[in-house]
């Protein structure tokens, strides 16, 4: 191929505007793939617009990339009394703390490009081409968001355009190299594992909670999961993507193989869920909703997880990957963490201290810290 050939850049506000066979002939093989971004298309998250990018030479794909613009938070990293104060200033100023920013990466995962090896010159195609839809959106900020180091050698280049590089929050991964939970409960630290055990043994005094494992989601059960998701994203830390009723539903349609959900109900109410992706070997405990007047008395989250990692023992899964928070309690389990990064820019001079002040946020440190040993 030749490495000097100029790319045509296609743009597009829905991945089926796109064959199949020309993404998935690009972009990696991972659960977050076109089913995936074809399910967020039609869940219509409102508070995000998305974009697709291929470059052909010829005809032929050569790589893609997923974009999504969206009024950024400001105050995402802000918390205790001084959040309370500015969420009463944005109901009295919408937008007061807020940036429009065009990422490249996903809403909910790992940032991932696709790239032929031998057309390195697709970024500056791609970049270009954000530059233009940032104009076009009055975008403050261009932003490759949520990459781990495998993509080091490819957006290094950046640097040189005026981004910075910052980590952001890690993904938390853990090997499954045991055969059982009690192995499992073996490899934890001392305190961990007698911590654990002290849980367990509260869980075991439960009353009955009927579990029931599905592919598919109904409307109906669908609106019962988030109205628990809200439940639970209200209490976190970090809000950034808000779904819709029919979210679940949807990826249940969209991806019957790639979808998993754990529900469990005491007396036919549902008051804990997890949505979760799988593909080959690799097991993603994607999103959570607990019913609050429950969850804390009964410890569901250590019995939600003992769940989920007896059926990754079960179904010879070799990774389970969780999402970004709760760090402190996630490396008493026994999870490690990958690092991630974002490389931004601000959209013209006059935006730079915005940016600036944006760019705040984005670094870990801004947000849980994670204790070491």
């Amino acid at each position: 191929m030749d490495k000097e050939a100029k790319l045509e850049v296609r743009i597009a506000n829905k991945i089926e505007e796109f064959p199949r066979k020309d993404w998935e002939g690009v972009f990696p093989a991972v659960v977050e793939g076109y089913s995936f971004l074809y399910a967020l298309d039609k869940a219509g998250l409102k508070q995000f617009k998305f974009f697709y990018l291929m470059a052909y030479d010829k005809d032929i794909p050569v790589a893609c990339a997923h974009l999504f613009l969206m009024d950024f938070p400001l105050d995402m990293g802000v918390r205790g009394p001084l959040k309370r104060v500015t969420k009463f200033l944005k109901k009295i100023f919408p937008g007061l703390l807020s940036a429009r920013i065009l990422f490249c990466g996903s809403v909910s995962s790992r940032g991932r490009i696709g790239l032929k090896q031998d057309y390195p010159q697709a970024l500056d195609c791609f970049v270009s081409a954000m530059e233009e839809l940032a104009r076009q959106n009055r975008a403050r900020a261009l932003t490759f968001k949520d990459f781990d180091s495998s993509y080091d050698g490819l957006l290094r280049p950046l640097l040189l355009k005026g981004f910075r590089r910052s980590e952001s929050l890690p993904i938390a991964l853990m090997d499954i190299t045991f055969n059982s939970f009690e192995e499992y409960l073996k490899g934890l630290s001392p305190v961990s594992r007698e911590g654990f055990r002290r849980k367990l043994k509260k869980i075991k005094n439960n009353p009955h909670f009927d579990l029931e494992i599905t592919n598919s989601i109904s409307r109906e059960v669908s609106v019962q999961m988030h109205g628990l998701y809200l439940q639970t994203m209200r209490n976190s830390e970090i809000e950034f993507e808000e779904l819709t009723e029919d979210y679940f539903a949807i990826i249940s349609e969209c991806m019957p193989d790639g979808n998993k959900c754990f529900l469990w109900r005491h007396e036919g109410r549902l008051v804990a869920f997890a949505q979760c992706l799988v593909k080959g070997s690799h097991f993603i405990d994607h999103y959570l909703g607990f019913d609050y007047s429950v969850a804390h008395e009964y410890n569901f989250y250590y019995l939600r997880f003992k769940v989920l990692l007896e059926w990754c023992i079960a179904n010879k899964m070799a990774v389970y990957e969780i999402g970004q928070s709760s760090y402190e309690i996630k490396r008493r389990l026994g999870f490690d963490f990958l690092p991630l990064y974002v490389y931004a820019r601000p959209c013209g001079r006059f935006n730079r201290p915005i940016f600036n002040f944006y760019h705040k946020f984005l670094a870990s440190e801004k947000f849980e810290h994670i204790k070491k040993g």
